[in-house]
């Protein structure tokens, strides 16, 4: 979850670790630290609890020498709180060593007795200073750096990338993974290493991805990539395709506002170059084949969060056009209970980051299990798509928010694209009926600039619902995964209670819950789709306002029959039935915006949260 950059090169050690740390502060943002090696050769080392911003101040009012060596954390707590001493870097071997981490040491504590009953002494709550300790012991020893890390690495249990430089080795830092990503940015006489490309964009846009168990070691003229047995390894250089100002607000009152505004931008980008003529075109696909893919009789999808409702979307649509089940499951669920799988299974894991330690060890699992697997990710050289068979990559660029959102409308987009694919390659949908889905995904864009348009209204229902304690949201069919991930962009902005049900369960008990004055989300289906249970659903919603609930209904233009039920209707432009979702939740994304903005709380950055959750 932590953010980390380091750097060598230049007398700019400073610049580059707090841009870095800026763009890569939506990891975590309970405390910052920078350790940097100053023209004399000593480490200078800063650090505050809190979010950047506090570290920025501090280094204005009482600065620190700049150098061309420099480490930079954000940290996402877990062992130890939020506290200038717990946050990082942390030092060994007598303040001459700095080290930085992300991840979670699982055997730092049988570590720590070994260290305490040599003498050493803890300054920290950490599992990282354990690290840090140990690394400094061994340099004692060695003499260098790499060998040092090497040898300590080789001890630790658990996901974890650490960074680590040392006054003695000027010019010099060390970087190792396990379970968590890292990424080298090539520069021109100076080098980068980052959580993920963000942390050097601003600089670079060559970089390198480090594979598991593998040591980096950068200095401003040479890159060396070895495994944690010393042994040399290849690496594949790509660029990136987006700049630094796509990570920046760009005038908008917060990222998430940015993000929102594009999410026409983002389903177009996925759609780019893969329909054409009304025929869907994924080479991303040809590692596993089509005969591969025209023999799996099962899909599974893992995600967790946003990306798991995105999975439920999929289903419905992989399985109606292509007639293959498919089950969608939670990453952190999935491994646990010995699932079935062989060579027929297609499993279908869902990514922005390509770093959730939770999908991503339930991607390994899939793979010793024989499953093809497929990856859906929105991050260039991130750990995931590298463990898959293939990537579909939805090239929505940088999601800076914690809370998903343009991520959400790409990922289904992926997973339409992937559906319509199998039809395909299986015969299950005619060429003119795979035209016809096409073009509708096509439509999207330009239909979500009309929600966008439209939903500013919704500002005003989020400034007088500014003392609401509860949500509920309801949806059937395609519309019940948009209720999931309305009221999961509640809970995480605005900090109420708020719950996603489907329609058709109210009556067997969530009805219980409706009182005179609750608020209730409807996503109502199209009434133009004699299959689409809109009657149904306007009859939970005649239910709960019977009841006393406030309603507002997510409807597509023309709609009359909700007209005299709901207490204030969203329009949405026209679409299939399959379609809609895509429509339906943007303004669900901006509600969940302009409540927790009219609350006065961070729409970026909402507590307890990280935007890459890289530990189990």
């Amino acid at each position: 979850m932590c953010g980390i950059v380091g750097y060598v090169g230049d007398n700019k050690s400073l610049e580059v670790l707090l841009g870095g740390l800026k763009r890569l502060e939506y990891r975590g943002y309970d405390s910052a630290g920078v350790a940097v090696i100053d023209p004399d050769g000593h480490i200078e080392t800063r650090k505050r609890s809190g979010k950047l911003q506090v570290l920025v101040d501090n280094l204005e009012s009482d600065p620190i020498r700049n150098g061309s060596t420099g480490i930079g954390h954000t940290r996402w707590a877990t062992h130890g709180g939020p506290t200038d001493q717990n946050a990082h870097p942390q030092l060994g071997d007598n303040g001459k060593l700095a080290l930085i981490h992300n991840g979670i040491i699982e055997n730092f504590w049988a570590l720590k007795e070994e260290l305490l009953a040599e003498g050493e002494t803890f300054t920290s709550d950490t599992d990282s200073e354990v690290a840090a300790l140990l690394v400094g012991r061994e340099y004692r020893e060695t003499g260098d750096l790499t060998e040092s890390l090497r040898r300590v690495v080789a001890r630790l249990h658990g996901a974890f990338t650490l960074l680590v430089m040392h006054e003695e080795q000027p010019g010099v830092v060390v970087g190792a993974r396990r379970n968590s990503p890292l990424v080298i940015g090539l520069g021109d006489g100076e080098n980068f290493l980052g959580s993920d490309v963000a942390a050097f964009v601003e600089f670079t846009r060559r970089a390198v991805a480090i594979g598991q168990d593998q040591i980096v070691t950068i200095r401003p003229d040479s890159v060396v990539v070895t495994d944690f047995d010393g042994q040399p390894v290849e690496t594949e250089e790509f660029d990136i395709a987006w700049d630094a100002s796509a990570a920046e607000k760009g005038g908008w009152s917060s990222f998430m506002a940015k993000e929102i505004s594009e999410e026409p931008e983002a389903v177009a980008k996925t759609l780019l170059g893969r329909i054409t003529d009304g025929t869907v075109h994924l080479s991303e696909l040809d590692p596993i084949g089509d005969e591969v893919l025209a023999n799996v009789d099962r899909i599974i999808v893992i995600a967790c969060g946003t990306a798991a409702y995105a999975g439920m979307l999929g289903k419905y649509a992989i399985e109606k056009w292509s007639r293959i089940p498919v089950e969608v499951e939670l990453s952190h669920e999935f491994r646990y209970r010995d699932p079935i799988l062989n060579e027929r299974t297609l499993v279908v894991s869902i990514s922005q980051s390509g770093e959730t330690m939770d999908t991503l060890m339930a991607v390994k699992y899939a793979t010793a299990a024989s499953a093809q697997v497929l990856s859906i990710c929105n991050t260039q050289g991130a750990t995931i798509p590298r463990e898959s068979h293939a990537v579909i990559y939805t090239h929505a660029g940088p999601e800076v928010a914690v809370a998903s959102t343009k991520a959400f409308v790409a990922q289904v987009t992926a997973l339409y694209l992937l559906g319509l694919h199998l039809a395909k390659s299986r015969g299950t949908l005619t060429a003119e009926e795979i035209a016809e889905n096409a073009a509708e995904l096509q439509a999207i864009p330009a239909k979500i600039d009309e929600v966008l348009v439209v939903s500013q209204s919704i500002k005003q229902l989020a400034h007088w619902m500014t003392d609401t304690q509860s949500v509920l949201f309801l949806g059937r069919n395609v519309g019940y995964p948009v209720a999931l991930e309305g009221a999961l962009k509640l809970k995480e902005l605005a900090y109420i209670h708020a719950e996603g049900f489907a329609a058709g369960e109210l009556k067997h008990g969530p009805i219980a819950l409706i009182e005179p004055g609750q608020i209730v989300f409807v996503v109502v289906p199209s009434p133009r789709d004699p299959n689409s249970l809109h009657p149904k659903v306007v009859s939970n919603i005649q239910e709960i306002r019977a009841r006393g609930a406030r309603v507002i209904a997510i409807a597509e233009k023309g709609d009359a029959a909700v007209l005299p039920f709901a207490d204030e209707v969203i329009p949405i432009p026209l679409a299939g039935s399959l379609f809609e979702p895509l429509l339906a939740v943007v303004p669900l994304h901006i509600f969940g915006m302009e409540l927790a903005a009219a609350k006065g709380l961070d729409v970026d950055q909402p507590r307890n949260l990280a935007k890459s959750v890289t530990v189990e």
